[in-house]
């Protein structure tokens, strides 16, 4: 260890004698400066660096230094977003701590009650756990959090990504600070990232209230270089099968994409990101059956969500040996940081849900020092013809993967959310708050969760009252004569139910159903209206009716036209994403990592992109619809649609724009409304009052309306960017 190293003098002998015994050369640079900050034990810290560059270290070595230095031994919480996760910092952790007498204790559902049971006993070391787990102990060991938490001496949160803007990070915000409240102190909180595009906003998230206090420790250092590859494959115009009793061709581009795919990651341990989980099944069917067809071992392993813990161990554990090669096709599964070993590359099918998952997922790859990280991206448009649709003219899929390499490769990617209401988590926390405390009053509950500090401030004294009455009406709460509240009917069953415990729901997508007949499903990311049409399955629909609690979307076939821009699709865009996209087509340069046919692709959207003269025009209208091209994020867009939605039109955000019916109105009517609706600004319950599928997240049926449409907005609308679009317009009374 180099003698210039003044943090390495700062640790516990045993961690000195344990880092030399390790072989370490050095300490890196975010290990430098994390340890005299997390030492002191006094301040909240974000450890933000790249994958493999010792974020762990960093904290665990100075926060262990400081349990080893005070007496009695305190105790470090480290919260993870998996149990995979748990498991493998645990292997970490112990192979450490076994040298300096702290214990370790893995706390989650496949954990035996008896070790819980000696961790409850001892209440010391490194207890790695889940917020589910935290939840179940907040809410069934009452009166003892006291006890169990005397010794709290950090909070440490992995993958402080992965929490931040979810209703799973507002239940985590809320459990840090129901614990701080219990123990009468503030206890240092820090958090680990490899993506945080706005460091200020992932403070506002670690401590509300108290951001300004927050250090932040940022490493740009990286050990590996990047390759990509982007591949163009172009599917052909199939004649539609107007039977609903004939199965649709496939297509023919997977076919092609996973005898690529096979050919060139055969030999190595790689990941393959599809974007939906039926995708993740069908490229594990082709990839299979090449395996069988060429008559070599399996190499190819699906994982995601709906799949069995079994099947998912599988494919992990196929992927940590070193015996055989293993490739697994995932979903955002893999993203984390499970420790899967090194991986030689990453495969993306399709443009990623967002800059910052794409930085995520590529991180698994070059991880080695020397070894470069390869992104090999695949991008499938259809066939130009007659009756192409402006997203095809236009090449937008391409031309959005594009625009998300460019900005990974800047190093820019989308900040967090961290301002959303998350009133679905509110109710949880609720009345888990009231199984902890065997009631609380209404006055309790919020100051508890809504006053300056508190993890969902945000609504108004008359907002909460409201609240907590429609709880009472749902039989989720009911208050004594005294004026406790207690759990209702319902809410006692509810929280007697191991599901409780995880705030969020399953990612379900939406059912599509045609005459009682089932077409397939249908990630829906943005809000849907009676009379928009979408596509699916190469056809366009048109939107009956919407089940929200059935998650199933009735259709009926629309006439002929111009195919629409909504198609679904999982993730939401950001406006920098939308906005690079256009300057790609405005530009002439042609980045180097395409092949001849995805570069093909980049020159025909860019020759309709002229032809069109959209550098000057932001206005399409086909026929039935008009499309505005903002080139606005979905936040935006969606205030739009709202906008227009709320004055009596058929409208969606589609992609970088909005489209909208025209029924009886010229293009200038609806320009004009637009003007006016943006003068008003009606509020929230007014602008959202006709809209379906609001219901996103696992409480949001004991929502009230008024409140559902609130807490929407505050997670889905960018009313301010959306108006500050509508007013640069051209005024067309003049």
């Amino acid at each position: 260890m180099s003698d210039d190293s003044n943090s390495f003098f700062l640790l516990d002998e045993r961690i000195q004698r344990f880092i030399w015994a390790e072989g370490w050369e050095s300490l890196r640079d975010i290990q430098e400066a994390a340890i005299p900050l997390i030492l002191e034990a006094n301040s909240d810290v974000i450890v933000a660096a790249a994958t493999a560059t010792g974020k762990t270290e960093a904290v665990f070595l100075p926060a262990l230094t400081h349990l080893l230095q005070n007496e009695p031994l305190g105790l470090i919480v480290y919260v993870s977003p998996l149990k995979a996760l748990i498991n493998d910092q645990f292997g970490r952790l112990e192979h450490l701590c076994e040298h300096l007498g702290v214990p370790v204790w893995p706390w989650h559902g496949d954990i035996s009650s008896s070790a819980k049971a000696r961790f409850l006993s001892k209440r010391q070391g490194v207890l790695l756990i889940t917020p589910e787990s935290l939840e179940a102990t907040l809410c069934n060991r009452g009166s003892a959090i006291r006890a169990v938490f005397e010794r709290l001496t950090f909070i440490v949160i992995d993958e402080l990504h992965a929490f931040i803007g979810t209703e799973r990070g507002k239940q985590l915000q809320s459990l840090m600070h129901r614990i701080e409240r219990v123990i009468d102190r503030q206890v240092p909180r820090i958090g680990l990232s490899a993506t945080l595009g706005d460091m200020c906003l992932a403070a506002v998230f670690l401590r509300p209230g108290k951001a300004t206090s927050v250090a932040l420790l940022e490493s740009r250092s990286s050990h590996s270089e990047l390759k990509i590859r982007v591949k163009g494959y172009e599917e052909p115009v199939l004649v539609p099968v107007e039977d609903y009793d004939k199965k649709e061709p496939d297509p023919v581009t997977p076919t092609q994409i996973a005898q690529h795919l096979f050919r060139e990651l055969r030999g190595e341990n790689n990941l393959i990101f599809p974007n939906s989980r039926r995708e993740v099944e069908r490229y594990t069917h082709l990839l299979n059956k090449l395996c069988t067809q060429h008559q070599v071992p399996n190499e190819f392993w699906p994982h995601h969500g709906s799949l069995s813990k079994e099947i998912r161990s599988e494919t992990e554990a196929a992927l940590k040996q070193k015996e055989f090669p293993a490739t697994a096709i995932c979903t955002s599964t893999l993203e984390l940081g499970i420790d899967i070993g090194a991986v030689k590359s990453v495969a993306q099918i399709g443009a990623p849900p967002s800059v910052a998952s794409l930085r995520q997922r590529l991180g698994r790859s070059g991880r080695r020092k020397g070894v470069p990280a390869i992104l090999r991206g695949y991008s499938v448009e259809d066939m130009l013809g007659a009756n192409s649709s402006l997203a095809t003219e236009l090449r937008l899929d391409t031309v959005k993967m594009i625009a998300m390499i460019s900005l990974l490769v800047e190093g820019w990617f989308e900040p967090p959310m961290a301002h959303g209401l998350h009133l679905s988590t509110l109710v949880q926390q609720m009345l888990s708050y009231v199984a902890q405390n065997g009631g609380a009053s209404i006055g309790q509950l919020y100051g508890v969760f809504c006053t300056s500090g508190a993890p969902f401030v945000g609504l108004s004294k008359g907002e909460f009252v409201e609240f907590v009455r429609h709880l009472g009406k749902r039989e989720l709460l009911m208050q004594e004569s005294s004026g406790l509240l207690l759990h209702g009917r319902l809410g006692e069953r509810f929280v007697n139910h191991y599901a409780f415990f995880a705030a969020f729901s399953t990612d379900e997508e939406f059912r599509i159903v045609c005459s009682g007949k089932a077409l397939g499903t249908l990630p829906v990311s943005q809000m849907l209206s009676i009379g928009q049409r979408i596509l699916f399955a190469g056809k366009t629909w048109l939107v009956e009716d919407i089940d929200d609690a059935q998650k199933t979307i009735f259709v009926v076939r629309s006439g002929g036209g111009i195919p629409p821009l909504f198609s679904g699709g999982a993730g939401r865009t950001h406006t920098r994403v939308h906005q690079r996209m256009r300057q790609l087509l405005e530009s002439s340069d042609m980045p180097p990592f395409l092949d001849d046919v995805a570069g093909r692709f980049l020159l025909e959207g860019r020759r309709s992109y002229v032809a069109r003269n959209l550098a000057n025009v932001f206005v399409i209208d086909q026929g039935r619809e008009v499309v505005f091209l903002t080139w606005l994020g979905d936040a935006a867009n969606e205030a739009l649609a709202s906008l227009l939605r709320w004055r009596g039109y058929t409208v969606s955000a589609a992609g970088p724009g909005i489209e909208v019916a025209k029924n009886e109105s010229s293009v200038e009517d609806i320009i004009g409304t637009l003007i006016n609706a943006s003068v008003e600004e009606p509020p929230i319950e007014v602008l959202l009052r006709d809209v379906s599928n609001l219901q996103r997240e696992k409480w949001d049926w004991a929502l009230p309306d008024a409140l559902l449409r609130k807490a929407y907005a505050s997670l889905y609308l960018d009313i301010d960017e959306a108006l500050a679009w509508v007013r640069k317009l051209p005024n067309v009374s003049s």
